[in-house]
């Protein structure tokens, strides 16, 4: 949100936000200063809800949210139609039976009647009082048109709503009762008589409902207690029949001793595999496999002492029959030496006696083969107890199964029978410790209501205020207008090089801008033409372009002056300037750096020949609307431009609008860099847009200058 634009505007529109809310202020004190005086009356109306005092000792206390339920329902109660009807009963009889004190003065409806139907009218209300009949608009079918007096006399319930106010003050234990009125004694009468009558009826209807509620529990009381009694009943009988004490107990005592059974069963099989894997142990041992302890390993021992021996004797053999030849005779050494290491060393294994050990292991052996014949008899011992114990429990299941549904029938009953025990208490217990409603104060006529002028005179004010600011608010979000550099930057996503101010359409004579020195509006459109003119200079500069094209949106944008003005800019820094087009500006020739038309574009594409004026060259179109390419071929119009920007510093041209797309085509793709006029405030429409994509996907296009800037404070 642009914060500064948005102040403009409310500096712009500023009587308005000061004159209408002073003048609604004005209204309203007239209005409002003859309005009667008005008197209000309050009763309270103890609940006892919240009041620790007025409840009893064994009564929990209610939370929040039940609490303010309840006071809800009072209050949405003392709103109903049936009370309010009673309530303008009570009002109409009072007018009625006291015409000399009456609160209003009679309507003309009810002044129109006799006293002979008055009477008969009073007489009516009276009986619908005693009935408590609401109050319709079809009471208006009968002989008296009862809702029509009611509502004449502002007795109706829609008009006293209006000046009735009942609520609950700050979490507290009282419900208030508020009605203003032009009457004191009216106000007071009427929150009296609704609190009197609201009680009374919501105490008998109170005292009715728990009637109808104590009697109904008492039914299914009755009902549930017959219920009990026939489920213990039928329970009692299925265990006398089937001889059952407790199934229970003895379900859990076989079952214990079933367990018992399994674990003795269990246990016997863990002894049975651990005395196997023993004797499978002793066994091994016994083979003396790997056992030096048991002479398993003499054997190999001894094997090895025969080898060697039969090694030396052919040793020996070699020995003689080689006629004692002394590497034989080392080898017998040798082979001796060894035999006699092994016998050493199958001395030390073998120092204890094999037979001893086994002798031990046999025994062990025969133990636990005993032992194992034991378990298996007991394990057949334990498999007869555990199959009676479990021909025992079976027996025990289907009675579990009935009695257990015997149990829940009976328990559901019991439960069902204390529940409806314990409702029916409470029932009888909130019917004499229950809620009961008092007036705590009554309502009495009070003093006159300060006057609310001044209020309604605030509320007017700050309301038209209110509202007038909303407008301008209004006004501001759905003006899409563009005024500003930064706005057109932000709306196009393209630099803008410059602005320029607004010049009354009626001055085209660019001399007099020029040279008027106390006009502060020229004053600032030369200097922003000067910083424009530095820019695009600076931009064309870098790639040494001298042909600029000047476009615009729409038509009337005033990229024509721009042209021109742009000209006689660049004339002032003593450069040769010439100017293509620019038809609709006439300036006054009377000085040689002023635009001059004498001469046209087409005649010089023809005859390539062109009168040079002294700074500024005015060539002309002839017919704007002719296609560029129309004239001249494309090559001879580069080769044109090439004879021009021989003998100028700089070339305008004031290129066709785009509103005429094709054409200005043609004369941009003769322009090495070109700049596009916007008006302020206007507003981009979607082909706009597309004309904004265009020039972007110029190569030359430099950017924005944005026209027509109207300053604040300047003077034309």
């Amino acid at each position: 949100m642009d914060i500064q634009r948005f102040l403009k505007l409310l500096k712009r529109y500023i009587w308005i936000l000061i004159l209408v809310p002073v003048v609604a202020a004005v209204i309203t004190y007239f209005l409002s200063k003859n309005i009667p005086k008005e008197y209000k009356s309050q009763v309270q109306i103890s609940t006892g809800l919240v009041d620790q005092s007025k409840q009893l000792s064994s009564q929990t206390q209610n939370d929040y949210f039940k609490t303010s339920q309840q006071f809800s329902n009072i209050i949405e109660k003392m709103k109903m139609r049936k009370i309010m009807s009673i309530l303008s009963y009570n009002l109409i009889i009072h007018d009625l039976e006291n015409p000399k004190t009456t609160f209003r003065k009679y309507s003309p409806k009810l002044d129109s009647l006799s006293a002979a139907q008055k009477l008969e009218l009073l007489d009516t209300y009276k009986q619908r009082l005693t009935q408590k009949i609401p109050v319709t608009v079809y009471d208006n079918k009968g002989k008296f048109k009862l809702y029509d007096i009611l509502q004449t006399m502002g007795y109706g319930e829609a008009a006293l709503n209006k000046k009735m106010m009942i609520y609950r003050p700050d979490n507290s234990d009282f419900v208030n009762i508020d009605f203003t009125s032009e009457n004191p004694l009216l106000s007071a009468y009427l929150v009296n008589t609704l609190a009197t009558e609201f009680i009374s009826n919501y105490s008998i209807d109170v005292y009715n409902n728990q009637n109808n509620s104590i009697a109904v529990l008492d039914s299914l009381l009755k009902k549930k207690e017959r219920e009990m009694n026939a489920k213990n009943g039928a329970l009692k009988g299925f265990k006398m029949k089937n001889g059952v004490l407790n199934l229970n107990e003895q379900a859990a005592t076989v079952y214990s001793q079933i367990s018992q059974y399994e674990e003795r069963k269990a246990q016997a099989i863990r002894d049975i595999q651990a005395n196997q894997g023993a004797l499978s142990a002793i066994n091994s041992k016994l083979r003396g496999v790997g056992d030096p302890y048991m002479g398993g390993t003499v054997v190999e021992d001894n094997n090895t002492i025969l080898n060697l021996k039969s090694e030396l004797k052919a040793a020996n053999d070699r020995y003689i029959d080689n006629s004692f030849r002394q590497s034989d005779k080392r080898k017998v050494d040798s082979l001796q030496t060894l035999i006699s290491r092994q016998s050493a060393r199958n001395s030390d294994k073998n120092v204890v006696d094999p037979q001893i050990a086994k002798q031990g292991l046999i025994q062990q052996k025969n133990n636990l083969d005993i032992s194992t014949e034991q378990i298996k008899n007991t394990i057949s011992s334990i498999d007869k107890q555990l199959a009676k114990l479990k021909g025992q429990y079976n027996t025990m299941v289907p009675f579990d199964a009935g009695i257990q549904n015997y149990e829940r029938d009976a328990d559901i009953a019991t439960k069902d029978y204390m529940a409806a025990l314990e409702r029916t208490n409470t029932s009888r217990t909130e019917q004499n410790t229950g809620l009961k409603l008092q007036v705590a104060q009554v309502g009495l006529p009070g003093s006159a209501e300060a006057s609310k002028t001044i209020v309604y005179i605030a509320l007017s004010g700050i309301a038209t205020f209110a509202v007038c600011f909303s407008l301008l608010v209004l006004l501001f979000l759905t003006d899409h207008s563009i005024n500003t550099i930064h706005q057109l930057e932000a709306a196009t996503k393209m630099r803008v090089l410059g602005s320029l101010n607004y010049i009354p359409e009626q001055v085209t004579d660019i001399k007099s801008i020029w040279n008027d020195t106390k006009n502060n509006n020229y004053t600032i459109h030369k200097d922003l033409l000067r910083s424009l003119r530095f820019e695009i200079g600076d931009e064309m500069a870098k790639e040494d372009s001298r042909v600029l094209g000047i476009t615009s949106l729409g038509v009337g944008e005033g990229k024509t002056f721009l042209a021109s003005n742009l000209a006689y800019a660049y004339a002032m820094t003593g450069k040769k300037v010439l100017l293509i087009g620019g038809d609709q500006v006439t300036p006054v020739l009377s000085d040689s750096k002023q635009l001059q038309i004498s001469q046209n574009f087409e005649t010089f594409l023809v005859k390539r020949e062109i009168q040079i004026d002294d700074m500024i060259t005015r060539l002309n179109k002839i017919d704007e609307t002719r296609s560029l390419l129309e004239i001249q071929s494309e090559r001879n119009l580069r080769a044109g431009f090439d004879v021009l920007k021989k003998q100028f510093d700089i070339i305008i041209i004031d290129v066709n609008s785009l509103l005429n797309i094709n054409l200005a085509k043609e004369w941009l793709s003769f322009t090495e860099k070109n700049v596009a006029v916007f008006e302020a405030g206007k507003t981009l429409t979607d082909s706009d847009k597309d004309l904004i994509a265009f020039l972007k996907k110029q190569p030359g296009f430099m950017g924005w200058v944005i026209n027509k800037i109207k300053l604040a404070g300047i003077d034309g």
